[in-house]
């Protein structure tokens, strides 16, 4: 419920020109009074801008969708990872606790170091081992700083229909290429777009009688490696009839990826218990958001 005593919330979805955002905007703008902000219209690197436009902008909610993501850029661009990671959603907490609204924030997996070998719970302790994951934890933690009622959401593998992301790319390459080959010995949990946004309404105020805040981990359920991830996919345009030049995804080790800078976590699954219990909703499973995915979005392409 608004403020205003309405159904409709005020919305401000930052990042709304990306994968998640734009899925964001584009579930709930029929549903609820919805601002967008892309990064041309809001940049996190500016943060006197997104000051003066964020406070002079009524709200209830603010769900920050923005991120630098390059995980490899990151490494060498250190000091522009915790502007836009680590200090500008401190910020964006802030100006929304004096405002009264509340704040959605996502996070990753990366916050972890890929040691443990079962999904990692809202419990377990991060440590980062790249600048990103870094630049990602200083962030949650600036949130939940400025106010612990706010909510983070880590969330893995991010892929949907607004910007191609991995699924995409394993997809392209079978179709273009005799030979396709995905990383067999690192392991996480895709993490569908729709999904996200499908379940998010239950954490805005006044949904419940329970307001959300803290720590909450979302993804798909189950966990694979990126080769099982790819097969999945290629084998799910089988089905649907796509033409493709190669339908088997070779396997390659994380050791050999030489052109990285930055390490990467092997083991990020995160465990979605919390929000099952929270909810009385299981995530559904990868693979059926995977196919899903594919039959929307590429049955007629």
């Amino acid at each position: 419920m608004g403020k205003d005593g309405s159904n409709k919330m005020k919305l401000v979805i930052v990042g709304a020109g990306g994968r998640l955002g734009a899925a964001l905007v584009r579930e709930y703008r029929d549903k609820h009074q919805v601002t967008g902000f892309n990064r041309d219209q809001l940049d996190l690197s500016n943060l006197h801008d997104v000051r003066e436009t964020l406070r002079a902008t009524d709200f209830d909610v603010l769900i920050n969708a923005a991120a630098f993501t390059n995980v490899d850029r990151c490494e060498t661009e250190r000091d522009s990872a915790f502007l836009i990671n680590g200090e500008a959603p401190g910020v964006l907490a802030t100006i929304c606790r004096d405002k009264g609204a509340k704040m959605i924030h996502f996070s990753t997996d990366y916050v972890f170091d890929g040691q443990k070998r079962a999904a990692y719970t809202e419990d377990d302790e991060p440590n980062p081992i790249s600048a990103y994951g870094e630049s990602k934890l200083a962030g949650e933690k600036n949130v939940l700083a400025a106010n612990d009622e706010h909510l983070i959401v880590r969330v893995s593998w991010v892929f949907g229909p607004d910007r191609p992301s991995f699924v995409d790319a394993m997809i392209k390459r079978a179709q273009e290429s005799d030979t396709v080959d995905a990383i067999a010995d690192k392991f996480s949990t895709p993490t569908y777009t729709l999904d996200i946004a499908a379940m998010f309404p239950r954490f805005f105020p006044g949904y419940s009688a329970r307001d959300y805040h803290g720590i909450l981990h979302f993804a798909n359920a189950g966990e694979c490696s990126w080769q099982e991830y790819a097969q999945s996919a290629l084998d799910c345009c089988q089905r649907i009839g796509l033409a493709l030049k190669t339908k088997a995804v070779g396997g390659s080790k994380l050791k050999d990826m030489s052109g990285w800078l930055a390490r990467r976590p092997v083991y990020s699954v995160l465990s979605t218990g919390k929000y099952t219990k929270l909810t009385d909703t299981p995530p559904r499973a990868w693979r059926e958001a995977v196919a899903d995915y594919i039959t929307r979005f590429y049955s007629t392409k």
